[in-house]
């Protein structure tokens, strides 16, 4: 059995938030804290320890207690930037990825993913959640991995394609459906923001 004390956990922070006017997302207030303080507090009881990823306001983040680490690419790459980063400091066997703008993140991502990746051995296992119509979305930056992934990852970015799902397709990947739609919402826009507010308030 995966456990917790197996599992580092990587909240990715290192964006632009081009649709937010390029505020950094993880410091917006959400009901009156930065966003990443919900994130952390529905992380922390699932992993080990925990890494943040964030390629600026990088004192404010650190305010939080917790290793900052930065990509290694200067323009903003995307997630897999920021999973390579992670995969490279991480001291456990698995790595447990979201982003810094999804507060309603699920309490049992870590326990849910570990039993699917256990269950068929799997190299990664990513969320999908179930929309009110049935329609069933991929969610890949929430995302159990294995450690040892960061010499295919690496592999793959030289090949210079940053796209998720393209790297997901040359792994033994599996995923978990979740019911609750709006545990993986993100806010995008100012408008996005205020919608998840009213409906978690």
């Amino acid at each position: 059995m995966i456990s917790p004390d197996q599992i580092t956990g990587l909240i990715l922070a290192g964006g632009r938030a081009q649709r937010m006017g390029g505020i950094d997302k993880g410091l917006i207030p959400f009901h009156g804290k930065p966003l990443i303080e919900s994130s952390l507090a529905r992380l922390k009881n699932q992993v080990a320890s925990i890494l943040i990823n964030a390629n600026r306001n990088i004192t404010k983040y650190a305010s939080y207690g917790y290793p900052i680490i930065m990509d290694e690419t200067p323009d903003f790459s995307g997630p897999l930037a920021g999973f390579t980063a992670g995969l490279k400091e991480c001291k456990t066997p698995y790595l447990l990825t979201t982003p810094c703008d999804s507060p309603l993140l699920p309490t049992d991502l870590g326990t849910k993913l570990a039993t699917e990746m256990e269950r068929g051995n799997f190299q990664l296992v990513y969320a999908s959640s179930k929309e009110t119509d049935g329609k069933v979305w991929a969610q890949p930056v929430f995302c159990l991995l294995r450690a040892d992934l960061q010499e295919p990852l690496e592999s793959y970015l030289q090949k210079g394609d940053l796209k998720i799902d393209h790297w997901f397709k040359e792994l033994r990947c599996s995923t978990v459906v979740f019911d609750d739609a709006q545990a993986f919402a993100n806010v995008n826009t100012p408008e996005e923001l205020k919608l998840l507010e009213d409906a978690s308030a």
